[in-house]
């Protein structure tokens, strides 16, 4: 069975080397077609090449574990990617948003727009199926292995896959029903450059909520909590502290116990509190837990 590093170094090496297929062959259907539409979709498909070398980087580093100088590991570097990724992808957005305005306006100002090759056309056909194809592999591999790096960069597959619909359309309008059509391009361009802003976004916010030490949403610490407190002995938890670091969890935790129990019974209340911890949330969480006694008990 693969190990979780090389999973995700199978899937973003192979979409890799299909990014540099696409990119030659997009590349030269936009030159062989004269479609400028087919040339900015291959340097969205070579912002993909980038993606994909970040991530490899980014997972490398991460699985390295904890050392002297991480006392917790390299999980942020992971997250790191997801920002990375993120920020690609918000640059591509605006890109791809600035060349759809431009054109829109050189139309409007009566700047015609002209009509492309059918290999143009054949080209983006062929990037949306493998674009998609490689965007349902990430995806799938990314919740598998808990990588939000590679969850975002199967989306960065998809906005490829996206801003090749635009294409087609525009192209294919522009072969099958006139010069007037080409329109469509930078129309269904800009549209798709402001979906690619939303999920860049969306991925991008809890990338920094947790480079920043931000909390684990409540519902999670308050089920860290309820999992300590069905511990037996274990009268109350408070000083909770979250945090993620890549796909693991870090918690620090007071519990609450009998001032007359002994410190061996105390360890292993803490031990079991542990394990159970581990059994919810995974082997890697890491766990500090701190006894205090009961005042109450006093």
């Amino acid at each position: 069975m693969l190990t979780r590093e090389k999973r995700i170094y199978r899937v973003t090496i192979a979409g890799a080397v299909l990014n540099v297929l696409l990119s030659v062959a997009k590349f030269i259907a936009g030159i062989v077609g004269k479609s400028t539409a087919m040339t900015a979709d291959a340097v969205h498909s070579l912002s993909d090449l980038v993606s994909d070398v970040i991530v490899v980087a980014m997972v490398a580093v991460s699985s390295k574990g904890r050392d002297k100088d991480h006392d917790y590991g390299h999980g942020k570097f992971e997250t790191l990617a997801t920002a990375c990724v993120s920020l690609l992808l918000i640059v591509v957005g605006a890109k791809l948003l600035s060349s759809g305005v431009g054109k829109i306006k050189d139309y409007m100002g009566g700047t015609p727009i002209e009509a492309p090759g059918k290999i143009a056309l054949w080209a983006a056909i062929i990037s949306i199926l493998t674009k998609e194809f490689l965007y349902q592999w990430t995806a799938r591999v990314g919740k598998a292995v808990s990588s939000s790096a590679v969850i975002a960069n199967a989306w960065h597959h998809r906005t490829d896959a996206l801003s090749s619909i635009g294409s087609a359309l525009g192209i294919g309008c522009a072969i099958l029903l006139g010069g007037k059509w080409t329109i469509l391009d930078p129309l269904v361009g800009c549209a798709i450059s402001i979906f690619i802003f939303v999920v860049a976004v969306k991925m991008a916010i809890p990338a920094l909520h947790e480079l920043t030490e931000g909390s684990l949403p409540d519902e999670i610490e308050d089920e860290i909590c309820t999992v300590i407190q069905s511990v037996e002995g274990v009268s109350n938890v408070h000083a909770l502290k979250s945090r993620k670091n890549g796909p693991n969890i870090i918690i620090e935790a007071h519990l609450v116990v009998d001032p007359e129990m002994s410190v061996a019974d105390a360890h292993a209340l803490t031990e079991i509190a542990e394990q159970r911890l581990r059994d919810r949330f995974g082997a890697e969480m890491q766990i500090s837990l701190h006894i205090e006694p009961s005042l109450e008990a006093k």
